[in-house]
């Protein structure tokens, strides 16, 4: 979440001098965000909703709701008879927010702490994963990541079975039904995608990592593809599809790493033949220039693509 570093002229109080959110505590920029969000999204924030976000005194929430006010004046509207503050006529916002993350919020509340089921503050649901990876597996992946190092696991095949793997855990991939990890395989001496659930017990290995295992010598993941997504010329009315997307023009660009390209468009149901053979009613989309798809090894994931990789 990004923010803008100063009150803009117009939103400030002719008496105030200029405040700069930097100065503020990584903490109170924190509730502050949680402020404007509530307020964003439902209509009205109270200051008993942050101190039992937060939990902070009643005094401590009431300086956050003055200091916003400071920032952002015109976004916040006190209600006397309700006693809350509702959304502001002249709503501006302070802190930049992805659509992704909003969604994430409302179902599963703000913040990064601790997880509290039901805590969303609209009624959402989703398809989500079937079987996510367990904690502690995914714990010990993430620190293999997190600090360059080998690890001997045990995995499970859909080709080979089980066998016993050294690998560079090097990022966690969610390809939109199961996490995996992309990681330098020194058994074959290649970079390739590990699922979660298949890897057995991890064990850390001090031996050193060379440059050849890292990130920065990954092809696949750091080339970068740009698909340009139609609608299916099999639709009847391609203008629904056009708005589905928000597609400029009839095109929806995306750029993806070669090293998930196969799994999005796999995920997004996009008909990659070239002649898109595929059933309309199954694939809403068709990659218009399938060409792109060339040498992306993750290719032989996507929906009818038959090139040479």
């Amino acid at each position: 979440m990004m923010v803008r570093t100063a009150l803009e002229p117009s939103s400030m109080p002719s008496s105030s001098p200029t405040i700069h959110l930097e100065t503020l505590s990584q903490a109170q920029r924190e509730r502050l965000a949680f402020i404007e969000v509530k307020v964003y999204f439902c209509g009205e924030v109270r200051r008993a909703d942050i101190e039992n976000r937060f939990g902070i005194a009643p005094a401590a929430a009431t300086r956050d709701l003055t200091t916003y006010r400071t920032f952002a004046p015109r976004n916040l509207s006190y209600d006397v008879s309700a006693k809350l503050y509702a959304l502001g006529d002249h709503f501006s916002p302070l802190f930049e927010l992805s659509a992704e993350r909003a969604l994430t919020w409302l179902r599963q509340g703000i913040g990064d702490g601790v997880y509290q089921p039901g805590k969303g503050f609209l009624p959402t649901d989703g398809a989500g994963l079937l079987a996510p990876p367990p904690i502690d597996k995914l714990a010990s992946l993430a620190r293999a990541v997190h600090q360059g190092q080998a690890t001997r696991v045990s995995y499970l095949s859909l080709s080979s079975g089980s066998s016993q793997r050294v690998i560079v855990p090097l990022a966690l991939v969610d390809n939109g039904t199961r996490w995996h990890v992309r990681a330098y395989d020194r058994k074959n001496a290649r970079f390739g995608d590990f699922v979660a659930n298949r890897i057995g017990k991890v064990q850390p290995l001090s031996n050193p990592v060379e440059e050849h295992e890292t990130l920065i010598s990954d092809i696949q993941w750091n080339r970068i593809v740009e698909l340009e997504l139609v609608p299916h010329p099999g639709i009847a009315h391609p203008e629904a599809v056009v708005a589905d997307y928000g597609m400029v023009d009839g095109v929806l660009r995306a750029k993806v790493r070669a090293a998930v390209a196969g799994y999005a468009l796999h995920r997004w149901q996009v008909d990659c033949s070239a002649d898109h053979s595929l059933p309309a009613n199954s694939h809403h989309l068709w990659l218009r220039n399938t060409p792109t798809l060339y040498a992306v090894e993750s290719a032989m994931l996507a929906p009818g693509y038959h090139g040479v990789v």
